[in-house]
């Protein structure tokens, strides 16, 4: 099959300029790909006994970063021995990170600073260790993938017991949402399931941007229905020559999809209300529709044989 160019992209199909706390997440993501050459070649890293103490004080910096206590507070609010309150409380006073005052120690603006990044960093691999199976999947292009916005996301996987638990899921959204946009490596659903194909045919207004062989076999299944759907303007298909994974934004939610490379079918679905995630969702997609190519117009015409 041959795919038509596309244009030059236009203005509207460009990715949108993110909000400040978008921009700064991305431009954080990649920094971090560069942080250990830069380091290196600073010549001044931070020794990991240090980076170790740092992350041991973590409970007492997040304790004193909501407010300054004074070591009864602190010790009934950690839970720990008069000997262990001082002995936290001198270490982190050695490190420039607190200061006493009228009795009760506060943070430092090393203090909170430090405190921020020892968070951030529990979130993060708190992230890592939830979105594992998703991760797992797409980790040759995790790299455009941010991790922070999905620190609350939901994760549904399939399990040996209900294997369909993730595209139920998918489902469950999809049959909420008047609209879905998305990019998918294979069919966001099987194409035997008549559920999802009815809504994206009949029900929910949707763009999906497929790889070109996906988009072929959707037509050779469903062939009547599928140009019927695109001549109302009810459907949409674009085509990549390559897609990293499988994204889906919804009315209000954004799901992403994992997916087994021998079955094909979806093996992890992660999903968040977030609005940053939000942002960012649309964003990726902006980017990936621009790079896309009109639906090949032999698909939509019909063929002799169709019934």
């Amino acid at each position: 099959m041959e795919f038509q160019k596309d244009d030059r992209p236009t203005d509207e199909e460009r990715p949108p300029p993110g909000s400040p706390i978008l921009e700064a997440v991305l431009e954080n993501a990649r920094n971090q790909r560069y942080l250990g050459q830069r380091l290196g070649a600073a010549d001044d890293r931070v020794d990991t006994d240090l980076l170790g103490d740092i992350v041991r004080h973590g409970p007492v910096l997040e304790a004193l970063r909501a407010e300054p206590l004074d070591r009864r507070e602190i010790e009934a609010r950690l839970d720990v021995s008069r000997a262990t309150s001082h002995r936290f409380t001198q270490w982190l006073g050695e490190q420039g990170f607190v200061e006493k005052a009228e009795g009760r120690f506060r943070l430092t603006g090393r203090g909170e600073a430090v405190t921020d990044e020892v968070l951030r960093f529990e979130a993060n691999v708190h992230t890592v260790d939830r979105l594992a199976p998703l991760l797992d999947v797409i980790c040759e292009d995790h790299q455009e993938f941010v991790l922070e916005p999905f620190v609350d996301a939901t994760v549904t996987l399939a399990e040996p017991t209900d294997p369909y638990q993730p595209v139920e899921r998918f489902l469950s959204l999809l049959s909420e949402s008047e609209t879905v946009r998305g990019f998918n490596t294979t069919h966001m659903a099987p194409l035997a399931l008549g559920e999802f194909h009815q809504q994206i045919f009949e029900e929910t207004d949707t763009e999906i941007v497929y790889l070109p062989h996906v988009a072929e076999t959707l037509f050779q299944t469903y062939p009547e229905r599928a140009r019927e759907a695109i001549e109302r303007g009810h459907l949409t298909l674009r085509t990549r020559a390559r897609l990293p994974y499988g994204l889906a934004i919804f009315d209000e939610r954004v799901g992403i999809g994992g997916y087994d490379e021998t079955t094909g079918l979806m093996q992890v679905f992660v999903e968040t209300d977030s609005p940053i995630a939000y942002e960012w969702a649309e964003r990726v997609y902006a980017s990936i529709r621009a790079d896309s190519n009109p639906l090949d117009r032999s698909l939509q015409r019909p063929r002799s044989d169709d019934k």
